[in-house]
């Protein structure tokens, strides 16, 4: 995989590397902060609305009852 460099200062190196898990990379908590602004594709969104709709409709499942159909 190519890479790149980023600049950073060091003070916000140090926040980084507090907020990060001990095993974790830069990269990975990078991805992590920047994930949620990503924007959503149209079939996530459509998804997403689908889902809604079926739960105002009542069209929903108790964890209870899937584990009782599953025989779990």
């Amino acid at each position: 995989m190519k890479g790149t460099t980023i600049r950073i200062t060091s003070n916000l190196h140090k926040a980084l590397s507090k907020v990060k898990a001990p095993n974790e990379s830069f990269e990975e908590l990078i991805w992590d902060l920047v994930e949620p602004y990503l924007e959503l594709s149209t079939e996530t969104k459509k998804d997403i609305e689908n889902s809604l709709e079926e739960y105002k409709k009542g069209k929903v499942y108790l964890l209870k009852e899937v584990k009782n159909e599953l025989n779990i």
